[in-house]
């Protein structure tokens, strides 16, 4: 299924998908309600392949064909934006990872707390979505788990850039080299096929969810979590039919 190129930049929670259409992860504008708050939105509710999801044994299965994600991060970050729901970094033009044989671009990447994916059951502090997508508009992103531990530099740079109120944005050089150091160095993933995590909730995305996790500290987690005042996290949805590819 494509997703439409107007998807790729606003997949990290947007409210201008949909003009006029409040949504929010607390109240009457939470989760739970979002796929009654629009008629766009009937996907949040109505779905059966929805994002995040809780991996666990019992829906993984090994897969001799799943091959490497190639990593092409060769440009910098150059903005980074309080859209209100998440701090987002928008990344110049040339970074792109390959998977079946597709070049997916890498448009920004943003953060949940806690996670919205779990792995057998737990939810970590954190979790850094990569947003991609080819030139058909079709989305595949790269999630990576933060566990507990000292202060994550990377973070830390990114943190004091995070506008603190909703629709502002700073410039934010992050160079190239720097996108190495978030990534672990065993890039072993989980696979299925999912959804956005916010309205519209649209299904087609790949999902490729890292095994090896970076660290933050609590500290640098709660900071992100005062910035919103709440967790900005979707609830694990059904796995109903669908298979983890390991």
């Amino acid at each position: 299924m494509k997703i439409i190129k107007s998807l790729v930049y606003t997949l990290a929670c947007s409210s201008a998908l949909v003009a006029g259409t409040h949504w929010g992860y607390t109240g009457h504008e939470g989760p739970q309600h979002w796929g009654d708050l629009s008629p766009k939105f009937g996907m949040c509710k109505q779905g059966k392949s929805q994002s995040p999801i809780n991996i666990s044994k019992e829906v993984t299965v090994a897969t001799e064909g799943l091959k490497e994600i190639k990593f092409n991060y060769t440009t910098r970050a150059t903005e980074i934006i309080n859209n209100g729901h998440t701090i987002q970094i928008n990344v110049k033009d040339g970074s792109s990872i390959e998977i079946d044989g597709k070049t997916f671009d890498l448009k920004q990447f943003h953060f949940h707390t806690p996670s919205e994916n779990q792995i057998e059951s737990k939810n970590f502090p954190l979790e850094a979505h990569f947003v991609h997508a080819d030139k058909d508009g079709t989305l595949a992103v790269v999630a990576l788990m933060y566990e507990d531990g000292e202060d994550n530099k990377v973070l830390k740079k990114l943190w004091s850039r995070m506008p603190h109120k909703a629709g502002e944005s700073n410039r934010c050089i992050m160079p190239a080299e720097m996108f190495a150091t978030m990534m672990p160095k065993d890039k072993a993933y989980y696979r299925f096929n999912g959804s956005l995590t916010t309205p519209p909730c649209s299904e087609g995305v790949r999902w490729m969810v890292l095994k090896n996790y970076s660290h933050v500290s609590k500290a640098q987690t709660e900071e992100f979590l005062h910035l919103f005042h709440h967790a900005n996290n979707r609830p694990v949805q059904p796995i109903n039919a669908r298979k983890v590819m390991k």
